[in-house]
């Protein structure tokens, strides 16, 4: 059977949003943990989609250049009609680190697709674009990208730009068109996109501010991708799960979609173990409210545990005090900030991601609980890749863009372990506590 649907996410909060976004609609999704193996992909034979979470978010140009090309080849060789690089819906990136505007480009010349569709726009996550323009919810009030409390302050992407032809063209020379409100509004959109192609953009961005938008995006790039067959390119687009929820519409409308979502066995746990490295508001204040309520906490003193010399001794401590309450029967909290770091501390994601994920390998060898959270970004990619699992699957859903997974893996205190990624934005301030009690 051919898939449906193959997708790269930048990093793995967002790719697990589309794993969800997949399993609800009933569609058999997996998601491996980087590039797997040629073996690993027989193993889940059944799926209609394939997702590979990656870590380019948090990368170099340079690197992405190095490591994209065999990823978007492995995924078109399953002949898939789409292929989505997902990025974050906030969009935040830099020409020195997580360019989009590169991964535009190594599409472009792995893959030769028509033309590259972005969308953006994800209202379920409270994500507008309007001529081109991006705005984001924080808390109960829609803000600019380049004026949202947390992500014009980003620690290492900020977000200086709303007009996201302006931000994708300091990144890269490709033409970038726009398919706007007034053409959704008018009845138009098709007849925009091809004004767009015929002068010679070589992508096209969708505006949305509700679902109608969505739906109608969706429509159009189905009939771009099913145009195609298993000889020609596949439609590489790139964008938001957005993307995602509209291909979901143009497949139910083509009943391609028959399938529910599996029954979940997750039940309510006793323990939770959480690990943050976001310096979010939002995560601030659901730490301090879980620690309120009876959690106990681990600050971890990055600057230590980062230090070639006194690492070892810093790591020790925070296993030994967080094992010592789990073992107690405490829910624990490991976090690295609360709130955001101060203007001149320097941004270390990857490098307090992996040793973060070293202290939860550890900690779940000595007291292994059965759920964890993982709270940021990029503490989430790279804590993740430490654990050793090679693949997960859909659990539970709990708040729109942080589902409960199923990792798989060889070691059997990982294999079966249940994981929730959480963007440093996502959830209500008791976000912990509905993760540890949902039934």
């Amino acid at each position: 059977m051919r898939p449906l649907y193959g997708y790269y996410g930048d990093d793995f909060t967002g790719s697990t949003d589309v794993l969800e976004a997949l399993a609800l609609a009933g569609i058999r999704t997996v998601l491996f943990i980087g590039l797997p193996a040629e073996e690993r992909w027989g193993e889940f034979g059944d799926c209609q989609a394939f997702g590979i979470a990656g870590e380019s978010r948090s990368r170099a140009s340079d690197w992405m250049s190095q490591h994209l090309p065999a990823v978007f080849r492995r995924l078109g060789a399953l002949r898939c009609p789409v292929i989505h690089y997902k990025t974050c819906s906030t969009f935040d990136s830099s020409p020195q680190i997580g360019s989009i505007g590169r991964a535009l480009e190594i599409g472009r010349e792995t893959l030769s697709p028509p033309f590259i569709p972005i969308v953006v726009a994800a209202p379920h996550l409270r994500r507008y674009l309007a001529f081109g323009h991006l705005f984001a919810a924080a808390g109960e009030t829609i803000h600019r990208i380049d004026r949202h409390p947390t992500m014009r302050a980003h620690p290492v992407t900020p977000m200086y730009e709303a007009d996201l032809r302006r931000h994708l063209a300091a990144q890269t020379a490709l033409g970038i068109g726009l398919v706007d409100l007034t053409d959704f509004a008018r009845g138009r959109a098709r007849e925009a996109l091809s004004d767009c192609l015929s002068r010679g953009d070589a992508a096209v961005l969708f505006d949305g501010v509700s679902e109608a938008e969505l739906r109608e995006t969706g429509r159009i790039l189905w009939e771009c991708a099913e145009r195609g067959t298993d000889a020609e390119p596949p439609l590489f687009c790139a964008g938001s799960s957005g993307l995602t929820y509209a291909l979901l519409s143009a497949w139910r409308r083509a009943g391609l979609i028959a399938g529910e979502p599996a029954a979940s066995q997750a039940d309510s746990v006793e323990t939770l173990l959480v690990l943050s490295g976001s310096c979010s508001p939002v995560t601030e204040r659901q730490i301090r409210k879980a620690l309120a309520n009876g959690y106990q906490g681990v600050a971890l003193n990055v600057t230590q545990l980062l230090d070639e010399n006194g690492g070892a001794a810093a790591a020790e401590n925070a296993v030994a005090e967080a094992v010592g309450h789990l073992r107690a029967g405490r829910s624990t909290i490991l976090y690295s900030a609360l709130g955001p770091l101060a203007p001149a501390a320097h941004p270390c994601g990857e490098a307090l991601g992996r040793r973060a994920g070293a202290l939860l390998r550890r900690i779940l060898r000595q007291a292994p609980v059965p759920r964890v959270v993982l709270a940021g970004g990029d503490t989430s990619t790279h804590a993740v890749m430490q654990l050793g699992a090679h693949a997960l699957t859909w659990e539970a859903s709990l708040e729109p863009g942080a589902p409960l997974c199923r990792a798989h893996a060889q070691a059997a205190k990982i294999d079966g372990l249940q994981l929730v990624l959480k963007g440093g934005q996502v959830g209500g301030d008791d976000f912990f506590e509905r993760v540890r009690l949902w039934r």
